[in-house]
């Protein structure tokens, strides 16, 4: 008997909610940039709202990224904002998982991103520029890994504020002001497991991507 489609795309969702894999919820659509040897994916659970997101690719840094994107197209003003949370001990201290703003899915992009590292060091990252050094500012000291850290990026104009805490509680926040890019950006999760012979998982919660008003 032939399987229906809609069984075959739960197979491929991985989660027992009813999804599709054209359908991401928030996002347009998911993309490996410049991964090497483990190709990453994600998983969409429509009924939590959670994206189960799996990268290799080496790092996000230096002046070439290879991770795993969850993303969608954006004019304007914008903020991104999520509870992220590792899955599993991880074998790399510096595994990432982000919120991230960039201008596109080349590998040498220029970005900015509010992440969480696998050592619990969360920081405010950017390239300025296509084919730049990427560079950092930590945000708060470090989260203990035993429950999800908030994230949250916004974009006003050419200034980039970055947040992180626990959830409900008050977070810290650093602002970025240099960094140019023209409409539509890509915004979205990215996971890189810092090895490109390893892949790491994380997942994200209460995602949410808001057009923002002039000045607010």
């Amino acid at each position: 008997m032939k399987i229906p489609k809609l069984v075959r795309t739960v197979a491929i969702c991985g989660f027992s909610a009813l999804c599709s894999a054209a359908s991401l919820g928030t996002f347009d659509s998911d993309s490996g940039v410049s991964e090497a040897q483990k190709p990453g994916n994600v998983e969409f659970n429509a009924a939590t709202g959670e994206y189960r997101v799996t990268g290799g690719g080496g790092d996000i840094w230096g002046k070439s990224d290879g991770f795993h994107y969850v993303w969608k197209k954006v004019s304007g003003d914008v903020s991104i904002t999520a509870d992220a949370q590792f899955v599993g001990t991880g074998a790399m201290a510096h595994r990432k998982a982000a919120l991230m703003i960039r201008q596109s899915l080349d590998p040498d992009s220029a970005y900015a991103d509010a992440v969480v590292h696998g050592d619990g060091l969360t920081s405010l990252q950017f390239r300025p520029a296509a084919g730049e050094m990427s560079q950092d500012v930590k945000v708060v000291a470090k989260s203990d890994l035993s429950a999800p850290v908030r994230l949250r990026i916004d974009r006003h104009g050419d200034s980039f504020t970055v947040s992180a805490g626990k959830p409900d509680e008050p977070s810290t926040s650093g602002t970025l002001t240099t960094i140019v890019l023209h409409d539509p950006v890509y915004v979205g999760l990215a996971v890189s497991s810092h090895n490109p012979d390893v892949l790491e998982t994380a997942v994200f919660s209460k995602v949410a991507v808001q057009t923002l008003a002039p000045g607010k």
